[in-house]
C-alpha cells in the first residue's frame, strides 16, 4: 500500500516547491520514494505473470520516474514534480513502446496504459491494424467489463482531419483518427492507503492487458 506518510509528503512538497524546501525535508522525500518501489515491485510480481514481455530483471526502482523537472523548456519553473510515476513496459519505464502507468498523487492518483503518441510508423502500423483487424479490437475496447472501468478509449488526441490512405466515410474513421490508443482509470486515494491497493491496480492492468497485446503485435513488437 501507499503510506499516509508518502500522501503528505506530496502535499507538502506541492505547498513548498523549492529547492531550499527539498534539501531540507530529503530524509522524508527518501522514505516515500521507497515506498512507492516497495509498492511497484508488489506491482510488478503480479503483472509477469499476465505480461512476458517485461523483463524479469524489471524492478521496481528502475519503473520509477524521475520526480526532478526538465524545466529548460517549460514556462512552469518549478523544481519538482507533485507526484511520484511508475512506468512499466517491455522496453522498461520510458521508450516509444505500448505499456502501463501508474501515478501517486494526492486527489490525482491514476493507472493508465496503452500507446501514448506514437511515432509515425507506430502509428501507421497500428492504424493498418485495426483497419484489418477491427473486430478483434472492438472486441477489447467495447468488452463491458473494459467500458465498466475505463469508458473506452481516450479521445484528447486526435485528428480532426482524415488520415492518409482512408476514406472519410471508412465505418471505423473515428477510432482511425486516434493519435494515442490508451485508457484511464482514477485512483482514490483511501483505496491506495489500503490493503487492498496493488490487488485493485493489477485487476486494471490485467483489462489492459489484451489492448497493449494488439497495439504491440501492430508494430511487430510481440
Amino acid at each position: 500500500m501507499i503510506k499516509k506518510e508518502t500522501f503528505q509528503f506530496l502535499k507538502d512538497l506541492m505547498a513548498n516547491n523549492d529547492r531550499d524546501w527539498f534539501q531540507e525535508n530529503k530524509a522524508k522525500y527518501e522514505e516515500a520514494r521507497q515506498n512507492v518501489e516497495e509498492f511497484a515491485d508488489e506491482i510488478l510480481i503480479e503483472i509477469k505473470k499476465i505480461d512476458s514481455s517485461i523483463p524479469p530483471e524489471f524492478s521496481g526502482k528502475k519503473s520509477m520516474m524521475r520526480i526532478y523537472r526538465d524545466v529548460r523548456f517549460s514556462k512552469n519553473k518549478l523544481p519538482y514534480k507533485n507526484n511520484f510515476g511508475i512506468g512499466i513496459s517491455s522496453t522498461g519505464k520510458g521508450g516509444d513502446n505500448p505499456g502501463y502507468y501508474i501515478q501517486i498523487q494526492p486527489g490525482e492518483s491514476f493507472v493508465a496504459g496503452g500507446y501514448w503518441m506514437p511515432q509515425a510508423d507506430h502509428l501507421k502500423a497500428i492504424r493498418q491494424e485495426i483497419d484489418y483487424n477491427t473486430q478483434d479490437f472492438l472486441k477489447i475496447i467495447e468488452s463491458k467489463e473494459f467500458v465498466a472501468h475505463f469508458g473506452g478509449l481516450n479521445q484528447e488526441d486526435k485528428l480532426k482531419t482524415t488520415p492518409k490512405g482512408y476514406d472519410a466515410e471508412h465505418e471505423y474513421i473515428e477510432l482511425l483518427r486516434l493519435k494515442s490508443f490508451t485508457v484511464f482509470e482514477k485512483l482514490n486515494d483511501n483505496v491506495l492507503n489500503s490493503s487492498k491497493a496493488v490487488e485493485t491496480i493489477v485487476e486494471s492492468l490485467k483489462m489492459i492487458n489484451p489492448l497493449t497485446v494488439f497495439l504491440k503485435q501492430a508494430i511487430g513488437n510481440n
